[in-house]
């Protein structure tokens, strides 16, 4: 389920503070020092650090 667009253009990755891009069930860091891909959850983002997944 998308995000409505207006939410992801004010969202921002917690770490670095990048914005963010949509991608199947995460939303990804676009910072390049950064990366980290935050889960969405029943439609719901988890922007908690603890909870990102690290690039590979």
């Amino acid at each position: 389920m998308p995000l409505e667009a207006g939410l992801l253009e004010i969202l921002a990755c917690p770490a670095c503070h990048s914005p963010l891009d949509e991608r199947n069930t995460e939303l990804v860091c676009t910072g390049q020092d950064c990366g980290l891909a935050y889960p969405v959850r029943d439609g719901i983002p988890v922007l908690l650090v603890d909870e990102a997944r690290r690039p590979q």
